[in-house]
């Protein structure tokens, strides 16, 4: 059986002094053995989040990170500083991420590969637009994205990774996909998965389902067979994400 994995992604919300204070409110109400909780704060944030995280069961993660070392990348952060600071995870290829700042599938596996190479655990993102949904091209394209997030990754790595299929179309609208739409896809990624390596790793994978994922969604989302959790944007801001980790 693969744990649960539910992450909050905050994008660009709380100051310093907010986050602490979520993460001071949330703690009590996201105590689970069963489910890895996970909190992506803005990074200026991060190493007041891990601080504020210790003694609990929750885990930092960053909401991106740049795949050189070093160098002339203003406003970047690397691998190292993220280690550094006590992140564990960090969101990769996000949707939002490719809209505005121009990531494309190749920099999805090089920062991929270089999160890798510092022991951090990437949430891999995949997902497609309403256009492409109606298209039906969805599980051409997010093969295809997976495909090229994988390229040279090593099967050992990709058993702990986390893969997260988030429909572009449904991300902030309140429009969720359906069990079976949201099942559908993730087990496709799953199929492709187990095409690049073996059956052992497509089961060992962690795939999430995000997308208005709420407190009232998330136990038909997450009792889906190839569904092992949320990545969570705006219902993770608030008390209701412990309803959302104590889907059961």
């Amino acid at each position: 059986m693969r744990k649960k994995i539910v992450a909050g992604n905050w994008k660009m919300n709380k100051t310093p002094k907010e986050a602490i204070a979520l993460i001071e409110e949330l703690k009590p109400l996201v105590k689970s053995n069963e489910v890895e909780v996970i909190f992506c704060p803005p990074t200026i944030s991060l190493l007041v989040a891990v601080e504020a995280a210790k003694g609990s069961n929750i885990k930092i993660g960053a909401q991106n990170m740049h795949f050189e070392e070093n160098g002339a990348f203003t406003g970047e952060i690397s691998p190292a500083m993220l280690v550094e600071s006590g992140v564990e995870y960090v969101v990769i290829g996000h949707s939002e991420r490719r809209e505005y700042f121009g990531e494309t599938n190749q920099t999805v596996n090089k920062k991929v590969l270089k999160a890798i190479e510092h022991k951090l655990i990437p949430i891999i993102c995949c997902g497609e637009t309403l256009e492409q949904r109606e298209e039906g091209i969805t599980i051409d394209l997010i093969r295809q994205q997976i495909k090229i997030a994988l390229k040279d990754v090593k099967a050992e790595d990709v058993k702990t990774s986390v893969i997260a299929y988030e429909p572009i179309w449904a991300i902030g609208t309140g429009k969720t996909a359906t069990s079976a739409q949201a099942e559908e896809v993730c087990a496709s990624i799953r199929k492709v998965v187990e095409e690049i390596y073996s059956t052992e790793v497509a089961e060992a994978v962690l795939i999430q389902y995000g997308g208005s994922v709420n407190a009232s969604n998330a136990n038909e989302l997450f009792n889906m067979g190839n569904i092992d959790g949320g990545l969570v944007g705006g219902a993770s801001l608030k008390a209701d994400f412990g309803k959302i980790v104590n889907y059961k």
